[in-house]
């Protein structure tokens, strides 16, 4: 421990992470550097300057990230059209590889020799921290201290805060029975009921949408813009990527749309019941696919959904500064140059309904694609021929007895 002379620790001025400023200092009787992160997640990030100033941090770094949030990692996971599992749209873990690498660079800048973080010793989390620190400083050294102290209950961690006139209040107002994280593209909560996969989650829970019983009678209709894969547009209007998410989350919540409850499989090998609102992320999935529906190859698009699946287990999982998510990167990003155009979308009372797709780079040809007569753009006795070659393995198997019948 003595050999710890600066820390840079992921800071949110909660009861957690301002129990764990002191303790480091006490603990490892080092500097403690505080990072405080700004991405869209709807709270006050500034009282943190003053929490960590009343416990003698001198150096506070509190960024606004949600620019390059959306930017660098949100849009280009969902040009892979990533879902894990089949549902979940990766708005935490995708968090956490930026967290990680600005950890990392303010290390650099203030000659800090390890990193730490609120991260429990049952979650995902500390995997997805962890190893992109490595990746980006290999000698760096992480301090966890959920894995270290005996402060595993909240009324501990209370009483150490108490016993160290640590700024928290024990009363005032009602704390959420959940867990929750929340940016720019989700919010979740796990804990509380939820811990019961029988029960149903609880109305009042969510915070960003009505639900699809309340939402409007009338659909609202929106068409998104569409450059090298990415929203650049929403009904004509250009928008940077943060404003982009930021109005479809306002959009698709109206609309009751983003609602998920699932349970998952977490890397550390539990599984976990998870409630998520992704507004903002749902709309865009549809839409991407919409768009690539007609500017993308056949084979180009079926290879990207065979992909997919590895792709999101590799962000799931915390592997996004790994060389292989690099590289599948490289190949989704090159995939995307023809990726233009504008989608149409119907938001009805949770539904995100495709209504029409319209593009210069568009492979959709009505003249061969239609049901009248075409002028001869496609000779239909061609089909024959493909038919028998495509059968022919089939046909030769029958011939030896190996007929399914």
């Amino acid at each position: 421990m003595a050999d710890v002379k600066k820390v840079v620790l992921a800071y949110s001025g909660g009861l957690d992470t301002s129990v764990i400023l002191k303790w480091l200092q006490d603990t490892y009787a080092c500097e403690v550097v505080t990072f405080t992160a700004d991405l869209g997640q709807g709270e006050e990030v500034e009282p943190a300057r003053a929490k960590a100033q009343a416990l003698g941090v001198k150096e506070i770094y509190i960024d606004d990230l949600r620019e390059e949030f959306v930017r660098d990692f949100v849009f280009p996971m969902f040009r892979a059209n990533t879902v894990y599992e089949g549902e979940y749209l990766l708005g935490t873990s995708i968090a956490r590889p930026l967290i990680a690498k600005r950890l990392i660079e303010i290390a650099n800048e203030t000659g800090a020799d390890a990193i730490s973080h609120g991260a429990t010793g049952k979650g995902n989390d500390q995997v997805r921290f962890e190893l992109g620190a490595y990746a980006l400083k290999p000698g760096v050294k992480v301090i966890a201290p959920w894995r270290e102290w005996d402060l595993l209950s909240r009324e501990k961690l209370m009483d150490y805060a108490e016993k160290h006139a640590i700024p928290i209040e024990r009363h005032g107002k009602k704390k959420s029975p959940y867990s929750m994280d929340a940016n720019l593209l989700h919010i979740s909560y796990e804990g509380g009921v939820l811990e019961d996969t029988w029960t149903e989650h609880e109305e009042d829970m969510w915070r960003w949408t009505v639900s699809p019983e309340k939402a409007p009678d009338a659909a609202t209709y929106i068409e998104l813009s569409y450059r090298n894969g990415d929203i650049v547009a929403i009904d004509g209007k250009e928008l940077s990527p943060a404003q982009v998410l930021t109005e479809l989350n306002r959009i698709g919540g109206a609309n009751g749309i983003g609602r998920l409850d699932i349970v998952e499989n977490r890397y550390v090998g539990m599984k976990s019941r998870g409630c998520y609102e992704t507004p903002g992320g749902t709309i865009m999935l549809k839409a991407h696919r919409a768009i690539e529906s007609i500017t993308l190859d056949r084979e180009v698009a079926h290879l990207k959904d065979e992909l997919m699946p590895k792709y999101a287990s590799l962000v799931y999982n915390g592997y996004w500064w790994s060389p292989e998510r690099l590289m599948l990167q490289r190949m989704i990003d090159a995939s995307q140059a023809t990726v233009n155009g504008v989608v149409r979308l119907k938001l009805y009372k949770g539904n995100v309904i495709v209504v029409g797709r319209k593009s210069d780079d568009s492979l959709f040809d009505a003249n061969i694609a239609t049901f009248e007569e075409d002028g001869g753009a496609y000779d239909q006795q061609d089909a024959a021929g493909f038919i028998k070659l495509n059968a022919l393995r089939m046909r030769i198997a029958a011939g030896k007895g190996r007929s399914p019948l």
